[in-house]
């Protein structure tokens, strides 16, 4: 148990409750236990907590499928500048991807993971799962797993990928340029689609899961065959297997910063970012308007998920906070976790953009439980304020 991990950092006046929920959650961990969390409520950062043996706030961690919320914030702002018209065909901007049954894919049917492509026969190698115009050259000549539009199943590995070559097409640059230049650097952002040399020193290498006794049984009743769907869109099909636990320990990932899943950030970041999407920042409009919020956050795929074999909902890049997990929070709050517990969102109607990382993995992978208490506490001292 953690009892001697302090709880660093500051709340605001009426948000006490999100401290002690995180006092709790660090007493009942592990003694390595690192993690962050940050909410702002409309532009006002009123939560910015940590702890971890280190002691260091500013420390950086791999965010996994977090990045997914960074790269769809850059197609949203495209869309809302009129770059991209959601209802046009995915080949009007990229030709080469109308192979094989693809071509009446609308952008907005490939947003919201219902193109049926999860990944390719053969898989990628570890080079090329860290650039993402190799994956869309590769996933352009593949066959899809379904009919394009009639379905939909989480492109874990590749959505990132997708929408990217649509960004470049469309812009002539990428969608980690474009986030650089529009959204991280205007905003002062501590969270990077291709983390700089000389933020790597606060780099944090994540820890594996260890599950309980109970959690490895559940692991073992489940076993995953080599050619599923699951296995592919997860890339452990192919000769160079993903082990998402050591992802970020191949150096190209953290310097491309792939959109799908290579994303260095802090909660710090994680929560500025959302608060910048939805309403202004120390005197910096919001980066995007209502409408175009509701847009993205509105759902848009809902119900079982071919590839994770559970219920999902996703909006356009976003998954469906709300729904997935905090039904409190208000309809069309938008946001993406990650597989080593992150959580990132943003709820418009309360004004709350919250952050959330961790160290190590948690059981199962996706959002860490203990999130529920943590957006709970931070969601009712918002609305009190509010």
């Amino acid at each position: 148990m953690t009892q001697d991990i302090a709880v660093h950092g500051t709340v605001a006046e009426g948000f006490e409750a999100v401290r002690e929920e995180f006092a709790a959650l660090v007493a009942g961990e592990r003694d390595d236990y690192e993690g962050q969390v940050c909410a702002y409520v409309r532009g006002r950062c009123v939560v910015d907590l940590w702890a971890s043996e280190a002691g260091a706030g500013d420390a950086l961690y791999g965010v996994f499928s977090a990045t997914k919320g960074a790269a769809h914030l850059v197609a949203a702002l495209l869309v809302q500048d009129g770059t991209l018209e959601l209802n046009r065909k995915v080949r009007y901007y990229w030709p080469e991807f109308a192979a094989e049954g693809k071509g009446e894919l609308t952008l907005r049917d490939l947003l919201a993971h219902r193109a049926g492509l999860v990944g390719t026969d053969a898989g990628f190698t570890r080079t090329e799962l860290a650039d993402d115009r190799v994956v869309a050259e590769h996933l352009a000549d593949q066959r899809p797993f379904w009919r394009p539009g009639a379905a939909f199943g989480y492109h874990a590995l590749v959505i990132g990928a997708l929408t990217g070559e649509v960004v470049r097409r469309a812009t002539g640059r990428t969608i980690q340029d474009l986030y650089e230049d529009r959204v991280r650097a205007p905003y002062g952002l501590d969270f990077h689609l291709g983390l700089p040399a000389t933020a790597d020193p606060r780099f944090r290498a994540g820890q594996p899961l260890l599950p309980t006794p109970g959690q490895q049984a559940l692991i073992d009743a489940s076993p995953r065959g080599p050619h599923t769907l699951e296995a592919i869109a997860y890339n452990r099909h192919g000769a160079e297997p993903t082990d998402l636990e050591r992802l970020y320990e191949d150096p190209l990932i953290r310097a491309k910063g792939p959109a799908s899943q290579g994303g260095i950030a802090s909660a710090r970041g994680l929560a500025r970012m959302y608060a910048a999407m939805i309403g202004e920042v120390e005197g910096k409009a919001p980066l995007l308007k209502a409408d175009t919020v509701a847009e993205f956050g509105r759902i848009h795929s809902a119900g079982y998920d071919l590839v994770t074999r559970d219920h999902r909902s996703f909006g356009l890049g976003f998954q469906a906070t709300a729904d997935l997990w905090y039904p409190f929070l208000g309809a069309g709050s938008v946001g993406h976790s990650g597989a080593n517990g992150t959580q990132a969102f943003a709820d418009p109607h309360a004004g709350l953009a919250y952050g959330y990382t961790r160290r190590r993995f948690t059981f199962p992978y996706g959002a860490a439980p203990e999130n529920e208490r943590l957006v709970r506490a931070a969601h009712r001292a918002a609305t009190a304020v509010g």
